[in-house]
């Protein structure tokens, strides 16, 4: 049997684009942004899937500011993450590290919650591993 190429509306794959918003303390450290969602209720980053034309870039951009409600400035890629989601499809989420250049968090329906915490604290607080690992790979970056 012949191998068959998929295009990417068949392989039924789920792309999105995220951020992990940081601001610089001024009496402390670093604080990053999480957020909760009451639909699944967990806390993660903010991410969401891309629109048809939009770059990831500005996917990104777009749902951090659709979510949390802030304006950021894309700081450096950060890297994706893959796995399937609750109905079973396969994702392909990419992120960028970003800081805020305005804006302010108002409660909606599909994030209820956003919370400034360190490092140490979004360790404890992030649902899932893979954002768990994500925020390894900022200190590392911030570290090299």
């Amino acid at each position: 049997m012949a191998a068959k190429i998929l295009n990417v509306d068949e392989a039924k794959l789920v792309r999105a684009a995220g951020g992990i918003i940081f601001r610089n303390g001024n009496r402390g450290p670093a604080r990053v942004a999480v957020i909760h969602r009451p639909s699944y209720d967990d806390w993660s980053f903010p991410k969401g899937k891309i629109a048809t034309g939009e770059t990831l870039e500005q996917a990104a951009l777009r749902e951090v500011a659709e979510e949390t409600g802030m304006r950021c400035r894309l700081v450096r890629p950060l890297g994706c993450t893959a796995y399937a989601d609750r109905r079973g499809r396969d994702k392909v989420v990419c992120y960028w590290v970003m800081e805020p250049v305005g804006g302010r968090f108002r409660p909606g329906g599909e994030v209820d919650e956003l919370r400034w915490v360190t490092v140490g604290e979004a360790f404890d607080l992030l649902s899932y591993g893979r954002d768990r690992a994500l925020l390894r790979a900022v200190e590392l970056k911030a570290a090299g």
